[in-house]
Order: structure tokens, then C-alpha cells, then sequence
């Protein structure tokens, strides 16, 4: 069903806020105009949803993203030392006319996380050593004439084991299942309850202490994503909501610990741990990754 160009279920919670489904409010009216809607979502949530320049500049951000990644990527191999990612990354992002909005962001010290193995996210650049069977996974936002796009990727270093492969594999397709849930009409809810059923049926887990978040205007915005929930729950999604998501799918146990760095997350077993993200514009009749890659 319709109201203006919002497509929302008629048994969702109606968009306008009232707490009640949009089958027994705003559709047997058929009144609810779109600047309601978004006023609504932004006083209630805190979403501000982001018109087509807006849109356009936070694609052009995230093409921005993607040029650094293909950068990147070819010269992962073992002996490279995780400050030589940051090296490139900062470079390149400052010679594009861009900030790297890790740096300096409440107190992190470089332009990019890099999180090997262990690291579930927030991994400092330094001297650690990539070595032959890794996984690292490098998190790069950059700001482009004021806006913001946001992803990440998990690589392989040489030949990965048996255990490599597969969580970075089942942390892809997690990733891939919540992001095929966006669509007007769906939930937050239904994101989580996709990459959490699919997740834990490989016997991996789902780390619950970091989530998704709006971005585009900042770094991170309203609404949180989290990567596990309820069919059905949570907030409706409408079309012009950017947010990314960005599932962290251990290994082993779903607990982790901060080291003494205070940023630097690991799985409390060891276990390893992947992830992927991309920064997601909910369209009319489903998404847009603004920083696509397969």
C-alpha cells in the first residue's frame, strides 16, 4: 500500500508515529502527507532522512570508499604491517579532497581500522604483522564535501585454513540475508532476524554490543541497526532512510572483550571474527547500496 511515495505494509506500525498499525490509521484516511512522515521520524527517532543532493553526495563519498578498498586490496599479502594500511588509506583520502573520519574521532588515533583474526572491530593501525592465512578486516569512512559513507570488507592474507574461510564466508552471506531485508514496509527488526537466524543455524554468533547506524550527515545518526531481533520488530523502514549495516559473526562464542587501548574489540574465546558493510539508501521499492561491491 501507499500513502504519497511511502510504501508501508498495511499491518506495520503507521509511519506517522500514532503507535497504532497503518491499516487502522493513516490508510482509511489516505491524508498523511510525506513531510509528516518525516517530521515525524525525526522527532520521534531522530532519523533524518536524506533528499536526492543528499543522496548524491553521500554516493559520490561512498565511490570515494570503493577507489580506496581497490587501492588497498592488491597489496594485502603477508609481511604487509597493519600501519602500512593506514599509510594508504590517509594518503589517498586527504589527496581526493576527503577527511578520514576515524581520525582523531573521540580520541582514535589513526585514519582507518584494521582488525586481524581475533579483532572484531576498532583494530588500531600499528606494528602488527599480517601474516600468510589471516583475515583483516579494513573499516574505511571518508567525508567528501561534507558527507559521510561508511564500509568495510574482510580479506583473505595468502592462503586462508579451513576456519578462514568459512566465517568469511558465513559472515558475507549474513550480511548479504539482513541486507536483502530492506525495503519500505519492513522493520529493523527484520534485518537482525535475518543475519541472526542464518548466523547462529552455522553455529557462529552474532556480537551484540556494536551496531549499525544512520550516516551521511555524521559519522553515526539514528537509528541503530542491530544485527540480531525479531521479525517484525523495531522501527518501520521508509524511503530515505541511509543507514549502514554491518554484521560482526564470530566463530565461536558471541562474547568479547576491550583491550587496554580502549578501542580494540576481541572475541573474549579467540575465536575469529568477520564482517562486512555497506552504507544503505531504502529506496521506493527497496535499496541502494551507496557503496556497492560484491
Amino acid at each position: 500500500m501507499k500513502t504519497g511515495s511511502v510504501k508501508v505494509g498495511r499491518n506495520a506500525p503507521c509511519p506517522c508515529g500514532s503507535g497504532i498499525k497503518y491499516k487502522k490509521c493513516c490508510l482509511t484516511t489516505g491524508v498523511q502527507p510525506n513531510r509528516e512522515i518525516e517530521d515525524s521520524y525525526a522527532r520521534k527517532y531522530g532519523i533524518r532522512l536524506k533528499k536526492e543532493p543528499d543522496i548524491e553526495g553521500i554516493r559520490r563519498a561512498g565511490r570515494l570508499v570503493l577507489d580506496t578498498f581497490d587501492l588497498i586490496e592488491p597489496q594485502i599479502k603477508p609481511g604487509m604491517v597493519t600501519e602500512e594500511i593506514n599509510t594508504l588509506v590517509h594518503e589517498f583520502t586527504i589527496q581526493n579532497g576527503a577527511t578520514p573520519a576515524p581520525l582523531n574521532y573521540r580520541g582514535f588515533p589513526k585514519s582507518v581500522c584494521v582488525s586481524a583474526n581475533e579483532v572484531i572491530c576498532h583494530g588500531i593501525p600499528g606494528k602488527r604483522v599480517l601474516e600468510d592465512g589471516d583475515i583483516v578486516n579494513i573499516d574505511i569512512t571518508s567525508i567528501l564535501d561534507g558527507y559521510y559513507a561508511d564500509a568495510n570488507k574482510t580479506f583473505f592474507v595468502g592462503t586462508p585454513d579451513t576456519d578462514a574461510a568459512r566465517i568469511v564466508n558465513i559472515a558475507w552471506e549474513s550480511f548479504r540475508r539482513g541486507r536483502s531485508m530492506i525495503k519500505p514496509g519492513n522493520t529493523l527488526g527484520d534485518i537482525g532476524w535475518a543475519i541472526q537466524s542464518y548466523a547462529e543455524a552455522q553455529g557462529c554468533s552474532v556480537v551484540r554490543e556494536f551496531v549499525g547506524h544512520g550516516v551521511g550527515f555524521d559519522f553515526h545518526e539514528a537509528p541503530q541497526i542491530p544485527h540480531f531481533g525479531n521479525r517484525g520488530a523495531g522501527i518501520t523502514l521508509i524511503p530515505g532512510m541511509v543507514f549502514t549495516v554491518e554484521p560482526m559473526v564470530n566463530l565461536g562464542n558471541k562474547e568479547l572483550k576491550i583491550l587496554d587501548d580502549n578501542w580494540t574489540a576481541v572475541t573474549k574465546d579467540g575465536s575469529l571474527s568477520a564482517q562486512f558493510e555497506q552504507t544503505i539508501l531504502v529506496t521506493e521499492d527497496g535499496f541502494e547500496s551507496l557503496t556497492p561491491y560484491d
